[in-house]
């Protein structure tokens, strides 16, 4: 969002709950077909490699604004969870959840560079940023996925079909 005005307005309603969650489509595309030299965004495939920097982002803006990490827990976990009708499964550290577990240094902080990003596809708005809160572990389904800078199994992804909400 380029305006700044359309962003404070953006987390205005994140605060007063008019937006209840934050979510992402990952929609990746190859650099070339960005077609930056033309400059027609209507003929540029949207989208860009960003869902491995979604909580640094989210942090690194919300906590300026006095926004406390539990409300980014609801924002990113917990509704959108609720959303889909995975909220017995996802979102939420409870008996019976599938331990989906980040391991957060909120504190620490980083410089976004192309060498840093696991996705296929290096180009990223943020090259350059300084972000705050560092991913240091994450576990899918209780196991170990992610370790500091590298993944440390195999994908174990699965289906998970829309539950009722």
């Amino acid at each position: 969002i380029r305006e700044g005005e359309n962003r404070e307005r953006l987390w205005d309603a994140l605060r007063d709950g008019t937006i209840d969650m934050v979510v992402s489509d990952h929609s990746p595309c190859p650099p070339e077909m960005k077609l930056r030299e033309q400059g027609d965004f209507t003929k540029a495939w949207g989208g860009i490699s960003s869902l491995q920097l979604r909580l640094p982002v989210m942090w690194t803006e919300a906590k300026p604004r006095g926004f406390a990490i539990n409300q980014l827990t609801e924002w990113l976990c917990a509704a959108p969870a609720r959303q889909v009708g995975l909220h017995q499964r996802k979102g939420s550290i409870a008996v019976g959840c599938d331990a989906d577990i980040v391991i957060w240094n909120p504190d620490r902080e980083f410089r976004v560079s192309p060498s840093l990003i696991h996705h296929r596809h290096k180009v990223t708005p943020y090259a350059g940023e300084i972000l705050h809160g560092v991913v240091e572990k994450t576990f899918l389904r209780g196991q170990m996925v992610y370790d500091g800078a590298e993944f440390v199994s195999n994908p174990r992804g699965e289906i998970i079909l829309r539950g009722k909400n």
